[in-house]
Order: C-alpha cells, then sequence, then structure tokens
C-alpha cells in the first residue's frame, strides 16, 4: 500500500490563499512545509472571498471522511471571518451575522468529515483591520462606504475565542498579535484611545506595514503569524536532534531496507 503523509490543512479564505506568496522572500506556507519536511504535507485550503456559509457548503469537497490507505488530517488551522464581518451593503454581500458565524465555525469543526480524523485543531481570529485604508479603497472601488469596520471585525475575532473556549481548541490570537506588534512599532500610540486603524482614532501607525490594503497581510505579517503557529505542529518531534530523523515517514536512505539489494547497482557516492 503507498505511503500517505498525515496533513496540515490550512482551511480558510484569501489570508490562507495568499500563505503560499513570498513577495519579499518569505512563504508562510513554504515555511510550514519546511518545518514539517519530510513528516507532514502542507495542504492550502485558502478560498478567496469565502465567508463560513461558504466553507460549510464546500468543506464535504475538501475532507473526505477517512479511507484505508487515505491521507489523515492530523492538523487543522481555520481561519475565516474578514468576509463574515463585512457590513451589508447593495455592493457587497459576503456579511454573515455575528450569532451565525459562531454557530458555522462550531458547524466546521464539528463536522463528521473532520472529527472522524481526530485531529489537532486550531482557530485562528481574523487580523486587525485598517478601516482607514479600507474606507479609501473601497470608495475607489465604487462601494457607498467602507465594506468593513474596525470595531466589528474585532468582535469577530472575539467569537473566534469564545468558540474555541467553548469547543475546547486551541486559538491563535492573529489579531493579538499584530496589533502588539502595531502598537509597539507606532511610538506616542495611546493604547487607551481609539485602536490603531480606526476612523474615530484618526491613525493607521504601523499597521500600515503589516496591512498594506487594510486587510491582507503583508511579509512581515505572515511572518509573526508563522512564528505563532510552527510551535503547534510538531512538538513531538521540533525539538529533537536532526540525526534523529524522529516522525519521518520514509528511512534515511542510508538505513533503508531496500538499500542491500540496490547498492551493487548505484556504486560509491551515488545520489
Amino acid at each position: 500500500m503507498a505511503t500517505s503523509y498525515p496533513q496540515v490543512v490550512l482551511f480558510g479564505d484569501s489570508l490562507f490563499q495568499g500563505a503560499v506568496g513570498s513577495p519579499d522572500g518569505f512563504s508562510f506556507q513554504a515555511a510550514l512545509q519546511s518545518h514539517c519536511l519530510r513528516r507532514l504535507d502542507v495542504v492550502n485550503r485558502g478560498l478567496s472571498g469565502y465567508n463560513t456559509s461558504n466553507a460549510l457548503q464546500a468543506l464535504p469537497s475538501i475532507f473526505p471522511a477517512p479511507v484505508p490507505g487515505g491521507p489523515k488530517l492530523e492538523y487543522l488551522f481555520v481561519l475565516f471571518g474578514a468576509n463574515d464581518a463585512c457590513v451589508p451593503l447593495p455592493t457587497n454581500f459576503q456579511h454573515v451575522p455575528l450569532d451565525k458565524y459562531k454557530a458555522n465555525l462550531t458547524r466546521i469543526i464539528t463536522h463528521p468529515n473532520i472529527t472522524a480524523h481526530k485531529p489537532k485543531i486550531f482557530l485562528i481570529t481574523p487580523p486587525p483591520l485598517d478601516e482607514i485604508r479600507i474606507t479609501e479603497l473601497d470608495l475607489a472601488a465604487g462601494h457607498p462606504r467602507a465594506t468593513r469596520h474596525a470595531k466589528i471585525s474585532a468582535a469577530y475575532s472575539e467569537a473566534v475565542r469564545e468558540v474555541a473556549a467553548q469547543q475546547h481548541v486551541t486559538v491563535v490570537d492573529l489579531w493579538k498579535a499584530l496589533m502588539e506588534t502595531a502598537i509597539a512599532k507606532t511610538p506616542g500610540f495611546d493604547r487607551h484611545g481609539p485602536a490603531l486603524g480606526d476612523p474615530e482614532g484618526g491613525q493607521r501607525g504601523y499597521l500600515e506595514h503589516l496591512l498594506p490594503d487594510g486587510l491582507h497581510l503583508s511579509a512581515e505579517s505572515y511572518r509573526i503569524f508563522y512564528d505563532i503557529v510552527r510551535p503547534l505542529v510538531g512538538s513531538e518531534w521540533a525539538d529533537k536532534p536532526e540525526e534523529e530523523r524522529f516522525g519521518w515517514m520514509l528511512p534515511e536512505w542510508r538505513s533503508a531496507p531496500w538499500l542491500d539489494e540496490d547498492a551493487h547497482l548505484a556504486g560509491p557516492g551515488k545520489a
């Protein structure tokens, strides 16, 4: 029977779809795959524009129930909410009400096709929103006003924390990590006032570098994101000496069971 590598699946919207890119030489997905090399396959199922309702419709096509010889879903990272949190507009119909969003997240992580694999599940908060920048771009694109608001987006991130606590899964607080970085790199910012990116305060601060279009992550943001995720995957082998090759799906070539029968064909030093 063929060897099927267990999987790390990134299930989300454009924030995961964009994780494959490398605008400055860094790719979140490539970095994670390098971390998991020879042990796990990192599978990107980022779907730009999708909200949680769309995700539920697509889920059975993305996550089959376990089958003999098929890959096992070992880790599942779920990142939806940036589109659910859109405000209802004649020019945009991605909005999902907050209560339904929470119910959808619960349905995603408790879906039979997922729970049958018994994966480690991580719910990720949507990142902060730079509403100041979003408003500029949305008006230029023909929307009557901003499609997303900073305070509403923050409420959806808080909803992820609540669902994670209720379902006893781990939360990855991307909102907090990026906002704390932005605050630390914005000299003189008063954290007791309106948040960075909120038009009420009128200050973008370092969010300008972390969220270039107000919504999507810069390479620096993806690095911050990766630094949070990396320790969560492969803790049983991540700190072991590389020469132990703990958890490899196929053996190191010198100890492969077929080495003896093939060695006479290759000769010394052949790859």
